[in-house]
């Protein structure tokens, strides 16, 4: 991405449209106005009481507000799918940061790519009243004609799909999302859609859907439920910090849950001073070449072992690993790789794998100046339900406020990040440019949609104690 257009903003492109896309922008209102839509024309927020972001909607609501519609296009809804554990959060009442919620919004439509042999939607459909349509159109306009929703969340992960030669699962993330803009330019309007994780698999159908989006006026949020959980202990890093030797470490599938990782990173070094000014290159490191550039100082064991001892303490074997080049004090090799992501200001960070045997590892550490190590534990309940509420939070906010609570730019870049990541491995661990990642963006706090931890004082151990949408959904993984 060219550094002139991006310039750390948000919003849409100052470009001037075309004839056709000034014809159809003129045109939302009265489009709106025929079709009787209750949303606001041209992407603009919806026109419903703003909810403060440092607040939970409970505690800041002071009349009834109008129930908002949703359509939800996933790729298959089976218990503690990702469709599941962030769908119950919008059809019934749900835990967040101590406080029950009501998202006062109705799903009312769905689309289901693929039915697991487990598959829950037809369940949740008839218990919540919606309908499952067979193509992404009909469940955006809920069988009729034309756009019926206010927002639509796109929950493509998990299901069947192929796995390419560079071991990315190629969701249809990239073809809902082009289907959701057909039925937004039949209709004459747009709404705010959510993402879930990085936008697609391909960074040049990443950077069209972004700019897709930042054309039409299309509120987008994206990204991954992890940079929202509660951190163990407390961190918060000072806007404007100088920033080194930041390091993030997770468990789990390079890709899937290496885009998380990469996500926590970036939540927190986008507060650094300057601002993000994007990424110049990416490697991925596993075995001798990993410790090798730990050795030519391109990241910190010191500041690893602090992120592992936030999460295991201090004398923990897999603690003491990363200070002992991938092996245990037992002498056991340690399952370590690491994205080595160098910005274009001159910040190193990695994203490391640490073991595979936790799925619920997210650990980060760095170091402010000259100081000693700052670490924390992003806690991620045992049971995956409790991590995807201050998520489910999160989007609510946006599309009440038709504004993401953090830049979409965010999860653009680390979309760009894990792609080079795979191009890197399939190439040997070959260092990969990234000029095209030369994304400037300013943060946004967004402590107001994260969990703070009141949620497990209500509800201790693995989180809100719910039925799911329907009896029995996600007791189990």
């Amino acid at each position: 991405m060219a550094e002139d257009d991006s310039a750390g903003s948000a919003g849409p492109s100052a470009a001037s449209p075309t004839r056709r896309e000034f014809l159809w922008r003129v045109g939302f209102a009265a489009a709106a106005a025929l079709a009787g839509c209750a949303s606001s024309p041209a992407g603009a927020a919806p026109q419903t009481q703003p909810v403060a972001a440092t607040q939970p909607a409970a505690a800041t609501q002071r009349r009834p507000r109008p129930r908002l519609r949703v359509a939800a296009v996933v790729t298959t809804y089976y218990p503690r799918s990702h469709a599941d554990v962030i769908l119950e959060n919008f059809l019934q009442p749900y835990l967040f940061n101590g406080q029950t919620i009501d998202a006062e919004m109705d799903v009312v439509g769905l689309h289901v790519d693929q039915f697991a042999p487990n598959d829950i939607s037809r369940e949740v459909a008839a218990k919540h009243g919606f309908g499952i349509h067979p193509t992404v159109a009909e469940a955006l306009c809920a069988g009729g004609r034309e756009l019926a929703a206010d927002a639509v969340l796109i929950l493509a992960e998990q299901g069947k799909y192929p796995v390419n030669a560079k071991e990315q699962t190629e969701y249809p993330r990239k073809r809902f999302f082009d289907e959701v803009v057909a039925v937004f330019e039949r209709s004459g309007r747009v709404v705010p859609v959510f993402n879930d994780k990085h936008l697609t698999h391909r960074w040049d159908w990443a950077k069209e859907m972004y700019d897709t989006a930042r054309r039409l006026k299309i509120p987008l949020m994206a990204g991954s439920s992890v940079p929202l959980a509660q951190r163990r202990p407390p961190l918060e890093l000072p806007p404007g910090a100088a920033l080194r030797d930041a390091v993030s470490i997770h468990s789990g599938p390079l890709e899937a849950y290496g885009i998380h990782a990469l996500e926590l990173l970036q939540s927190m070094v986008e507060a650094r001073a300057g601002g993000e000014t994007g990424v110049r290159s990416v490697q991925y490191l596993k075995g001798e070449p990993l410790w090798r550039v730990a050795h030519d100082g391109l990241w910190s064991p010191e500041v690893a072992a602090a992120a592992m001892a936030a999460e295991l303490g201090r004398e923990a074997p897999l603690t003491q690993s990363v200070l002992r080049e991938g092996k245990a004090p037992s002498g056991e090799e340690i399952d370590t790789n690491g994205i080595l992501v160098t910005y274009r200001d001159g910040l190193r960070g990695i994203a490391m794998t640490v073991s595979r045997n936790s799925s619920s590892r997210w650990n980060f550490g760095c170091r402010i100046g000259e100081g000693p190590p700052h670490a924390t534990a992003f806690y991620a309940p045992s049971d995956n339900k409790g991590l995807f509420k201050a998520l489910a939070y999160a989007i609510q906010q946006h599309i009440r406020e038709g504004r993401s609570p953090y830049p979409v730019e965010r999860t653009l870049l680390t979309t760009g990040v894990i792609a080079a990541t795979m191009d890197s491995k399939a190439e040997g661990g070959k260092a990969i440019e990234t000029p095209h990642l030369a994304i400037a963006y300013q943060p946004r706090d967004f402590s107001g949609v994260r969990e703070m931890g009141k949620s497990w004082e209500v509800s201790p151990g693995a989180g809100p104690a719910t039925q799911g949408a329907v009896p029995g959904a996600g007791a189990k993984g």
